[in-house]
């Protein structure tokens, strides 16, 4: 396939199902994706790869190509940074036994969150939780919908400022993977490595440069320029940092499901001039149409 035809194909390369903590199952995130007009569409559920059998059967029958993927949770400099690894083989070995380790340590954190607001007079917020959570991974997404349940707060942004973030009652810090074994996994699975949404970490940019400078010496190519939550002085932004540090660009709405309709699949900004796609190079059997 040219170039220009797979520019013109509608790519969304950052999507959950109920895998992790969207709240679409899979089949019905894809069916979602093919009717937005979304092309190629990776699901990269939060540190699992459980969603992808089943989004590889409703694909199967729609003008749609998926790409396997996954969101690796990493700890640099004692923050939390996300790691798409896209177009990658989700039965890798090495990459199936890094993100049980991940689950084991999400499983821990689930636990101890539901701990603390217990301890802050918000009783049941684990089983709540549970309850949310769809697949096997119990998110701070799944506590966020508990506790507007219970009328805790009124949004699910609102959650995360009273309670899940630093110095908050329910607040866990992570202990996820080291950037360059997350990356390792990607690498060794046949993937590309992708920092995610890299504007929403409220990195410095000294301190975003290095992060990147990082990335790049363990072998990620790419950082995501278009995401739904980068505004449009992001997206420039990300464009000039991926072309002076020579890395490839992404595009993906991070959809995790309608109850967020201010992020839709596919409603994304082209990239800018002068980026290279990451998937320029992907051979992708089933994108002619």
């Amino acid at each position: 396939m040219g170039y220009n035809a797979r520019m013109s194909l509608q790519y969304d390369l950052h999507s959950h199902s109920q895998a992790s903590d969207g709240t679409l199952t899979a089949t019905g995130l894809i069916q979602r994706a093919c009717g937005a007009g979304v092309d190629v569409l990776a699901l990269t559920d939060h540190d699992s790869v459980d969603g992808l059998a089943e989004a590889r059967v409703a694909a199967d029958d729609l003008p749609l190509q998926l790409i396997a993927g996954v969101e690796i949770s990493v700890t640099w400099n004692n923050q939390t940074i996300h790691i798409l690894g896209l177009n990658l083989d989700p039965d890798n070995p090495d990459l199936r036994t890094g993100l049980t380790s991940l689950q084991t340590f999400r499983d821990w954190r689930a636990e101890e969150i539901g701990r603390r607001l217990d301890k802050a007079g918000i009783e049941g917020a684990y089983a709540g939780a549970r309850r949310l959570a769809s697949g096997r991974i119990v998110s701070r997404t799944h506590f966020a919908h508990f506790l507007v349940e219970q009328g805790r707060a009124r949004t699910v942004r609102d959650v995360f400022k009273k309670f899940l973030v630093r110095n908050k009652p329910g607040y866990v810090p992570g202990e996820w993977a080291p950037l360059d074994q997350a990356v390792g996994w990607i690498r060794g699975a046949g993937g590309v490595a992708v920092v995610a949404h890299p504007a929403r970490y409220g990195l410095t940019g000294s301190k975003l440069r290095r992060l990147l400078d990082d990335f790049k010496s363990c072998g990620g190519t790419a950082i995501e320029v278009v995401s739904g939550s980068h505004t449009a002085d992001d997206v420039h932004r990300m464009a000039g940092i991926a072309r002076s540090l020579d890395l490839k660009a992404s595009r993906g709405s991070d959809y995790h499901g309608p109850e967020n309709p201010w992020i839709e699949l596919g409603r994304l900004a082209i990239l800018p001039d002068g980026c290279v796609p990451v998937w320029d190079d992907w051979q992708l059997p089933n994108s002619t149409h």
